[in-house]
């Protein structure tokens, strides 16, 4: 049977327009030429399938495939940009410097995923001073011992303030390993904290939980080491201000307590100076290096609060020596973070182990008064180049206080003196002659009377009035003594004993002299009378209970006498022998005598009496 089209055969035209390769593809899929039945004439299970060809769908597939890893990344990365926002608030939400280390440390290891992260903070002097840690149990800090001070791989990024990522820290040259109950650290990320041209510190970050450390991870932690830049040097401005206002606070309280307290002891304002210091400079020993006054050469520690000062209280450094007698003569402040090795002689017999150290002079308009010293504990933050200059402005307001002080304690001192000098011309030129001239009118009458009673009378007046004449210049004299002064001369140095004895006297004795005394004894004779006087007036005070005594000093042409008279409840057994054998061999030193007699009603008179001549 032959095969006619369908328009041969008289049948319709199929419905739409028939295409050539659709055609072609009809007759590839029949065979070879054959015997063939019309189309419409096939069974419907024997028509072919339509199909698609896979290589689309391939491509299809690996691009929704990243399109999907695209999207995760993505998400990824915006979960990590905003664990990086959340890091940067919690870092800039506070202003004490402390606070804000430690909360950079945190948010550094929450950031990338770290089990253990720490800040170094770099000491001007290289190395660690400080060291911040997370994510160490306490008791394995404490085995551990002391922090590392910036050796090995923690010192290379020290001395080369770049970013250091390790997959192993042990594959890298510059690994010194670890002390004893350090745990095992395998991967490692490092990333300096840079304030202008200052690196601050560095971040340390170890043991990832991916394994190790990615460029992204690394990228993250350097943009927070910017923000902890700025945070810590807001909070360092902060800390700076609030310490300047502190120390101007102090400079006018210790100002207003110089200038209300007794200008003759310095020494309860010099401490309220140190202990200022000591709060507000955060420091653990703060003393007072005064020059001494017997010693030119010399300066001493006259106070000294914190830990460690009974050390230091009383030491004496020389002044062309020692680091206090180089502020002491430059008047420059100074600044050590190392002192052991540079002050040796300032922190002889030191009980403290001090690291940082800072010393400024007491500038006056016209001289340095003393150096103030300030130190911390070895381990502690060094001071700051502002904290040594805020010190400096403070120890300069104390040192004008106490020139104010002692100018107006001159003043006072010199109003004193004229009023004294007043009141001793006035007894000398009035009272006394005035005295002298009723005691000779009084002679006068007992030599008409003759003898009886009534001139026996009248001549113990007279007595009386010589007694009374010898006492008045015997005020006169002390007068006459600045006070504060040294005393000088025989009857100064006397009445500095009745002084030095009156406290545990509890009342002032009277003091009497007669006689020319200066320029008249020897030196060994002065010595023996003031050590007789002391004896004499300390037995008073301790076995006597005397409400109150007198002395007498009477130096006549051939005899010195000295006569301790009190009213107390006499001489009794429980003196001790000891003092008066004391007295008694001074006596016959000279050839003289000691004698105690009990007085009526109560009391004992002591004489001690010499030759002269």
């Amino acid at each position: 049977m032959t095969v006619r089209s369908s328009q041969a055969a008289g049948l319709p035209e199929p419905a739409g327009p028939t295409r050539p390769v659709d055609a072609a593809r009809a007759a590839d899929a029949a065979g070879p030429p054959g015997p063939q039945r019309p189309e419409l004439e096939r069974p419907e299970q024997e028509r072919p399938a339509i199909t698609f060809p896979d290589l689309p769908r391939l491509e299809l597939d690996q691009l929704l495939t990243q399109l999907v890893d695209r999207a995760q990344e993505v998400m990824a990365t915006q979960g990590r940009l905003r664990g990086l926002l959340r890091a940067n608030q919690l870092i800039i939400g506070d202003l004490a410097l402390p606070t804000v280390l430690r909360r950079i440390v945190e948010a550094a290891r929450d950031l990338v995923g770290a089990r253990y992260a720490a800040l170094g903070v770099i000491s001007p002097a290289g190395g660690l001073t400080e060291f911040v840690h997370t994510g160490m149990p306490p008791d394995v800090a404490t085995a551990i011992g002391h922090l590392p001070q910036g050796k090995g791989l923690l010192g290379a990024l020290i001395e080369d303030p770049r970013p250091i990522r390790l997959r192993r820290i042990a594959d890298d040259p510059r690994s010194s390993g670890f002390p004893p109950h350090h745990p095992p650290m395998d991967s490692f990320l490092g990333v300096p904290i840079q304030i202008r041209d200052e690196i601050f510190g560095n971040l340390y970050l170890s043991q990832s939980t991916n394994g190790e450390f990615s460029a992204e991870d690394e990228e993250l932690v350097t943009a927070l080491a910017a923000t902890a830049a700025a945070a810590i040097d807001n909070a360092r401005l902060y800390a700076a201000s609030r310490s300047r206002g502190e120390w101007l606070q102090a400079s006018g309280a210790i100002t207003r307590q110089l200038l209300a307290a007794d200008p003759t002891d310095l020494s309860p304002p010099l401490r309220a100076i140190a202990e200022r210091t000591l709060q507000i400079a955060g420091a653990d020993l703060v003393t007072v290096v005064l020059p001494d006054q017997d010693h030119g050469e010399e300066l001493v520690f006259e106070v000294a609060v914190g830990a460690g000062a009974d050390s230091f209280l009383g030491h004496r450094v020389g002044v062309a020596d020692s680091l206090s007698g180089q502020v002491f003569r430059t008047g420059e402040p100074l600044r050590i973070d190392t002192p052991a090795e540079q002050i040796g002689a300032d922190l002889a017999d030191a009980a403290v182990d001090l690291g940082s150290v800072l010393a400024v002079p007491l500038n006056g308009s016209d001289r340095i008064h003393g150096v103030l010293w300030a130190a911390r504990k070895r381990g502690r933050p060094s001071f700051t180049a502002d904290g040594l200059r805020m010190a400096a402005s403070f120890a300069n307001q104390a040192a004008v206080a106490i020139e104010l002080a002692s100018a107006r304690a001159d003043q006072q001192r010199a109003a004193m003196l004229d009023d004294r000098d007043r009141i001793a011309a006035d007894l000398h030129d009035h009272v006394i002659q005035r005295l002298f001239a009723a005691g000779l009118s009084l002679q006068s009458v007992a030599a008409q009377l003759g003898s009886g009673r009534a001139a026996d009378r009248i001549t113990g007046i007279v007595h009386d009035l010589d007694d009374t004449i010898s006492q008045i210049r015997t005020t006169i004299f002390q007068l006459n003594q600045p006070p504060g002064t040294r005393a000088s001369g025989v009857r100064g140095r006397l009445l500095a004993v009745v002084a030095e004895v009156a406290p545990a006297l509890g009342f002032e004795p009277a003091v009497r002299f007669s006689g020319v005394l200066e320029n008249s004894l020897s030196d060994e004779i002065v010595e023996d009378l003031s050590a007789v006087l002391r004896e004499a007036l300390t037995n008073v005070a301790r076995h006597a209970r005397a409400r109150g005594a007198e002395v007498d000093i009477a130096a006549r042409p051939d005899t010195l006498t000295l006569d301790v008279r009190d009213d107390g409840i006499g001489i009794g057994a429980a003196t001790r022998s000891s003092g008066l054998a004391n007295l008694r061999r001074r006596a016959e030193r000279h050839g003289g005598t000691l004698r105690i007699d009990a007085r009526q009603p109560t009391g004992t008179h002591l004489c001690w009496s010499i030759p002269l001549g």
